[in-house]
């Protein structure tokens, strides 16, 4: 039993499986930081916390790299482990990072001291929605969001603002098991959650700002470029 309740969790299915997971494992560039990430992984599914799995890793990571990302905001640090593949992808890149759960915040903070990243890190604690609204604008290259998702399409306009011209804004989870594209016949209770991604997506796709693609990558990403003028 998990010690820890995620609206998103589905704990009889498990993450979706897409036919490419196979080929698209995360390889960190340092092999002191690989060998520590994949303990941190495994001691993270054993206590279910969620983490993004190798697919989702292995993309946003390249993503980031073809980005060159410079300055780098994260919605949900967990206990880190996505901000610090996504900092050994971007040796040049600086992370700010927001975190809800106080467990994880202090556990993200050991996590990134023993990476040697601290110096490149601005950790804040608190609510996503709230924290956003004090960022400044158009500061940020690279928007990874794997927070709360029913509160995706509420974060939406602040992240434009937060997003610079060009800048990337990748959203984990929003097929959510096959729920959302009918791979899997969702439970009764998941019908608000649901809604709040597909208002998302309808968001991120029909706004004229961006330019949106869903990609079958691990259980979703929607990702959305903010266009040049």
């Amino acid at each position: 039993m998990s010690e820890y309740n995620y609206a998103h969790n589905n704990t009889q299915c498990g993450e979706r499986k897409t036919r490419t997971a196979q080929f698209n494992k995360y390889k960190c560039t340092d092999s002191h930081i690989s060998q520590q990430i994949e303990k941190l992984r495994i001691y993270a599914n054993e206590r279910e916390i969620p983490t993004a799995c190798d697919e989702t890793l292995n993309f946003i990571c390249n993503l980031a790299r073809i980005k060159n990302a410079k300055n780098i905001l994260e919605l949900g640090t967990g206990i880190g482990i996505s901000g610090i593949c996504l900092l050994d992808s971007c040796p040049d890149a600086s992370l700010t990072t927001v975190e809800k759960n106080e467990t994880f915040f202090y556990e993200a903070r050991e996590n990134f001291g023993w990476a040697n990243m601290e110096g490149r890190v601005v950790q804040i604690s608190g609510d996503a929605g709230e924290e956003i609204e004090y960022l400044p604008e158009e500061s940020f290259d690279f928007i990874f969001m794997d927070s709360a998702k029913v509160q995706y399409v509420k974060y939406l306009p602040t992240l434009k603002k937060l997003l610079k011209k060009g800048g990337v804004l990748a959203a984990d989870d929003v097929l959510l098991y096959g729920w959302i594209t009918g791979e899997e016949q969702p439970p009764k209770k998941r019908a608000a959650l649901i809604r709040h991604i597909q208002e998302y997506i309808d968001a991120a796709i029909s706004d004229d700002e961006l330019s949106t693609t869903i990609v079958d990558i691990g259980d979703g990403i929607a990702l959305s470029i903010k266009k040049l003028p």
